[in-house]
């Protein structure tokens, strides 16, 4: 017979099994649109993401997303807390449910939060893609390098503060033969379309 996956559990019952389970290492926890968030501190962030992985009724054993944050322009400048944050969505196979775990880093100008590739090993790629965009460290990460962007890249472009057209641009000269590096040369432009109409556009039909 083929095995069936038990019922969603609900966010409440969700809330209380994370809620037990990290004790004073929860921050905030909240519930919108069916889905719950918990926030964790920076120094804490590891430790529960093996309490959350190993605690009977959380079992969230595969991480299935990390991404970086930058706040700097939430809500029209009006924010006023930390810059940088990691989201992680987990899910409990075993238990058919699912978390978001949030982690603020503590310094905005050197953004440091631990690895948790050792708790799931699915992290590996998606916290180089959050170094390489956003410039979060992941420490006790093995092999911490870009990943989307070439070697030579300048920055990190998913900050709120880096420019559309970069700091430098790529190109083959023909002359020394291999590819070399050189400041934009992209002209700073209004792109923002502009619609002229005649009096009479569309045969006069009101």
């Amino acid at each position: 017979m083929q095995a069936q996956l038990s019922s969603p559990a609900t966010a409440e019952h969700i809330g209380a099994a994370v809620t037990g389970a990290l004790g004073d290492k929860l921050k905030n926890l909240t519930v919108a649109f069916g889905e719950v968030t918990v926030v964790v501190g920076a120094r804490d962030y590891h430790a529960a993401s093996l309490l959350l992985r190993d605690s009977p009724g959380c079992k969230f054993e595969q991480l299935i997303d990390l991404c970086g944050l930058d706040y700097s322009e939430y809500k029209d400048g009006m924010y006023d807390g930390p810059r940088f944050c990691v989201s992680v969505h987990l899910l409990s196979v075993s238990l058919n449910q699912r978390l978001r775990l949030k982690v603020f880093c503590d310094d905005d100008d050197f953004p440091v939060v631990d690895s948790v590739n050792d708790t799931w090993n699915s992290a590996n790629w998606f916290e180089r893609e959050a170094f390489d965009l956003y410039g979060i460290i992941f420490e006790g990460h093995n092999d911490l390098r870009r990943i989307l962007t070439d070697y030579g890249f300048i920055g990190h472009p998913f900050r709120k503060d880096f420019p559309t057209t970069g700091h430098v641009e790529m190109r083959y000269d023909a002359e020394q033969k291999r590819v070399i590096y050189q400041p934009v040369t992209i002209e700073p432009r209004e792109i923002i379309p502009r619609v002229i109409r005649e009096d009479n556009y569309g045969g006069g039909v009101r």
